[in-house]
C-alpha cells in the first residue's frame, strides 16, 4: 500500500511539473523599483512583458538603454520588456497584469486600467496595504472597481534591487480557489503566474489564502517601523525579535478575524516579509523608524525628502481595521500614535513594555499587572 502511495504521489508530481501552461504575455502596471523587478523577472522567464508608467523619459531609458535609471540605476534589464506611458498599448493581449502602483492610488489606477483591460485577465497585486477609510483589503478593492477578474497577490522577502540582481529570491502567489481551480489546480492563475516567473534564482510558491497573503503583507510594513523606532533609540537584537514574534501574532489575529490562517502567517508572505522588513535599512519603514527613533522630527527624515513609507499610511488602516474588528494590536497601536496621535516615542514604548502580562498560548487565559505599572500608578 505504501509503494502505492508512493507512486501516485510520484505521478502526481511529474503531472505538476509537466502540465501548468504559463502566460505568454505580463504587463505590469507600475514603474517603479518593484515593478521593474518583476518586469525583469518575467523577462528573465522568457515572457513578453509590457511595463507601464507615467514618465516617458523613464520609458525611453528602459527601451533604449535597458536601464530604469530613476529607481534601479545599477541594474542591466533584460531582453523581452517594452516600457510605454500609454495603458492601452501596455495591455493590449495582456494574458495576466501585475498591478505595482503604490496601495493609495490604486483605486485611481483600476479606473483607469478599466476601459483597456482583456475581458476575465486575472489581475495581480503586487503592492501592499489596507485602503484607508474603507478599511477593504486591495483585493476587495480591485474586485470592486473591476469586476469579473480573479484578483490575486504577489508577496514575500522581497528587495526590488536583490531580485532584479539576481540574488536567489522566493515568493508566494495567492489567489482564491474558484471550484474549477480545485479541479484543475494547473490552470489557476496561481500555478500558472508561478511557473510563467519562475527561473533559477526566483522561486514562487502557491497559496489559496489570499487574505492571509495580504494581511501579512500589510502589517509587517508598520511592526517594521516599530522596529526601526528601537533600534535608532538604542535599543539591540533582544529587542527587535520581541517586535517581530509579537508582530506575527498581530498578523495571526487580524487574518484570522477576516478569515486568514495563521500558517500562511508564517510562510514566505508573513514571517518571511516581516523578518526581511524588521532587519535592513533598505526598507523605508525600518528606515523611517531608526530615524524617529533617534529623535528626528518626520519632515528631517530622509533629508528632507517627500520619501512615501507605506507603513506610515499603512499604520492608519491597520489599526482602524482592527479596532472595528475588535482585535487587539498593541505594537501597530505604539507606531499609529506615535506617527498620527503625536504620543511621545520613549513614553510610548514604556508603556508597551509595562501592559499586563499576558499568556502566550491564547487557550492559556492569564492577565497579571505589570509590576513596572504598578510602581508607576503608585507614584
Amino acid at each position: 500500500m505504501d509503494g502505492q502511495i508512493l507512486n501516485l504521489r510520484r505521478d502526481t508530481d511529474t503531472r505538476m511539473r509537466h502540465s501548468a501552461r504559463p502566460y505568454s504575455r505580463i504587463a505590469v502596471i507600475g514603474m517603479g523599483s518593484w515593478g521593474t523587478a518583476l518586469a525583469a523577472v518575467a523577462a528573465s522567464a522568457g515572457r513578453d512583458v509590457r511595463i507601464w508608467g507615467r514618465r516617458p523619459k523613464l520609458a525611453d531609458d528602459i527601451n533604449a538603454k535597458r536601464i530604469n535609471t530613476r529607481y534601479l540605476p545599477e541594474a542591466q534589464l533584460p531582453e523581452g520588456i517594452h516600457a510605454t506611458t500609454d495603458l492601452a498599448e501596455a495591455l493590449d493581449g495582456a494574458e495576466i497584469v501585475l498591478l505595482v502602483t503604490p496601495s493609495r492610488t490604486l483605486r485611481e489606477v483600476c479606473a483607469e486600467l478599466k476601459p483597456h483591460l482583456p475581458k476575465g485577465v486575472p489581475l495581480v497585486l503586487c503592492c501592499k496595504g489596507i485602503e484607508q477609510g474603507t478599511g477593504y483589503l486591495l483585493s476587495y478593492l480591485v474586485a470592486e472597481e473591476l469586476p469579473g477578474h480573479p484578483v490575486g497577490a504577489l508577496s514575500g522577502p522581497t528587495f526590488a534591487k536583490e531580485t532584479v540582481l539576481g540574488h536567489p529570491t522566493a515568493a508566494t502567489i495567492a489567489f482564491d480557489f474558484r471550484y474549477v481551480d480545485r479541479l484543475d489546480p494547473h490552470e489557476s492563475p496561481a500555478a500558472r503566474l508561478a511557473v510563467s516567473m519562475s527561473s533559477s534564482v526566483f522561486r514562487p510558491y502557491i497559496s489559496d489564502d489570499l487574505v492571509g497573503v495580504e494581511i501579512g503583507g500589510a502589517v509587517k510594513n508598520v511592526i517594521a517601523i516599530a522596529c526601526g523606532m528601537m533600534t535608532g533609540a538604542g535599543f539591540a537584537e533582544n529587542t527587535r525579535a520581541a517586535l517581530i514574534a509579537r508582530g506575527m501574532d498581530e498578523m495571526k489575529f487580524l487574518a484570522e478575524a477576516l478569515g486568514g490562517r495563521r500558517e500562511t502567517v508564517t510562510g514566505l508572505s508573513g514571517a518571511g516579509d516581516l523578518t526581511l522588513t524588521c532587519s535592513s535599512m533598505t526598507s523605508r519603514n525600518m528606515s523611517l523608524g531608526v530615524q524617529l527613533g533617534e529623535g528626528k522630527r518626520r519632515d528631517e527624515c530622509f533629508d528632507g525628502k517627500p520619501v512615501v513609507v507605506e507603513g506610515e499610511v499603512n499604520a492608519v488602516s491597520v489599526v482602524d481595521l482592527a479596532r472595528r474588528l475588535g482585535v487587539h494590536m498593541p505594537i501597530s497601536e505604539a507606531v499609529h500614535a506615535i506617527l498620527h496621535e503625536g504620543a511621545d516615542l520613549s513614553q510610548t514604548f514604556t508603556e508597551l513594555w509595562a501592559r499586563p502580562i499576558e499568556s502566550e498560548p491564547r487557550a492559556l487565559s492569564i492577565r497579571i499587572a505589570h509590576p513596572s505599572a504598578v510602581d508607576q500608578d503608585r507614584k
